[in-house]
């Protein structure tokens, strides 16, 4: 696995950003090692810092783009059909669709940086026919933090890049206790304003 992985990336590589934004959109590879990758090469002075991170971005948000429309044309039928293809597992769907049903359309920024949902969240969205402007820029404010993370983690380490899942443990688990948190008080605020607006309705 380690061995193809490389080879993608090697040929993704050649292309400069627009690989990167390619491998990121393609979710063949996990986005924090193509992004840890592209970090590398800033390393070595084939791209910059800047430019990275906006290939980044543009991949990673088109990427959740594409599962947003699978779930606003083809439905649930659909992706539990084929998800698979994209290795997104039933069970991350019905996840998703949980905490998007419980937490609404807040927690496609937040759900970005938590395991089992981080993918699947755009799913729910599309099925709920959420706004496709407000998906955007909810899914392009959480993608330009996570870019900008894992191409300067990619860039301190170095060649020794393919470590990265170790290199980012200390850094990923404090964001997901601030993502979990962020949930929480949207899901109060709301609550909050819902429970204003019936008080003035009434």
């Amino acid at each position: 696995m380690e061995e193809f992985i490389r080879s993608v990336l090697t040929f993704l590589s050649d292309l400069g950003y627009f690989g990167i934004a390619i491998g990121l959109m393609l979710e063949v590879i996990p986005s924090e090692i193509v992004l840890s990758y592209g970090g590398y090469l800033v390393s070595q002075g084939k791209i910059n810092f800047a430019g990275a991170i906006i290939a980044g971005t543009i991949g990673g948000t088109i990427a959740q783009l594409f599962l947003y429309w699978m779930g606003y044309y083809g439905g649930r039928p659909f992706l539990e059909k084929y998800g698979k293809y994209l290795l997104i597992r039933k069970k991350e769907i019905d996840k998703a669709e949980e905490w998007f049903n419980r937490y609404g359309v807040g927690v496609i920024f937040t759900a970005r940086f938590i395991p089992v949902v981080r993918h699947a969240i755009s799913i729910p969205a599309g099925i709920a026919r959420m706004s496709v402007v407000k998906f955007i820029m909810y899914t392009t404010l959480a993608v330009i933090p996570w870019s900008i993370l894992f191409v300067y983690l990619g860039m301190q380490l170095g060649a020794r890049w393919v470590q990265i899942d170790e290199f980012a443990k200390p850094f990923i688990q404090p964001i997901i206790w601030i993502a979990v948190a962020g949930t929480v008080i949207y899901l109060l605020m709301s609550l909050r304003k819902r429970k204003k607006s019936s008080r003035f309705s009434s």
